[in-house]
């Protein structure tokens, strides 16, 4: 059991102290097909990883926002399983589940182990001797393995990338184009039986209407 002054002060940075099971979980993920539920039973039978050293596994995929509060797998576990998109999966991950660290250094995932460690080690406070420091610095390198930062995640398939108004979707031609104006003009019209007044009352009208375009 952990000595009371080893619990980290942010509880926010999420560790596996045999953290050799968190890549091993990761590959096993890629390979197995989705489960409606990711339980014990299914990380010992189908990923092989059993014992109690391989529970934890379970809250820290939780934490990395790969698993549900339910255990039910997220959309980043199922587009993790997609190989175009596992790399960047893997570094939104990291960055959810460690996000303590990015707070602090952006860079985090380029730092070498003595410097992630002097990261960690302000983000929770712990002694730098901490076994606890050593689990952090192995669990996140355990999923930066499988990251890759340079690229982009692609929005996931149905959400809303970018707005499309009116004025995208057809009217180009001008800096006005898409706006449609209309006039409503009430005529009260003189009581009188003379043809030539109202030609002359509806060809002012027409030349003011076509002077204002």
């Amino acid at each position: 059991m952990a000595n009371e002054s080893d619990k980290p002060l942010d509880s926010r940075v999420p560790y596996v102290t045999a953290y050799g099971n968190i890549g091993k979980a990761l590959e096993k993920i890629q390979q197995a097909v989705t489960p409606p539920r990711f339980t014990l039973d299914f990380l010992g039978t189908k990923l092989g990883l059993k014992g109690g050293s391989a529970r934890p596994v379970i809250p820290f995929l939780k934490r990395i926002g790969f698993l549900g509060s339910d255990g039910v797998p997220t959309e980043l576990y199922k587009r993790f399983r997609n190989s175009t998109e596992s790399g960047a999966v893997a570094a939104a991950a990291l960055r959810k589940g460690f996000s303590p660290l990015f707070e602090i250094n952006e860079y985090s995932h380029d730092l070498k182990d003595p410097e992630l460690k002097g990261v960690i080690v302000q983000a929770t406070g712990l002694d730098a001797s901490s076994s606890m420091v050593k689990s952090i610095v192995g669990s996140f390198n355990a999923v930066k393995k499988f990251a890759k930062f340079d690229e982009d995640l692609p929005a996931e398939p149905g959400s809303m990338g970018k707005l499309e108004t009116p004025a995208d979707s057809g009217r180009t031609q001008g800096p006005m184009s898409g706006i449609n104006l209309g006039y409503t003009i009430n005529l009260h019209l003189p009581p009188t039986s003379d043809i030539a007044v109202f030609d002359a009352i509806f060809k002012s009208l027409r030349e003011h209407l076509m002077s204002e375009k």
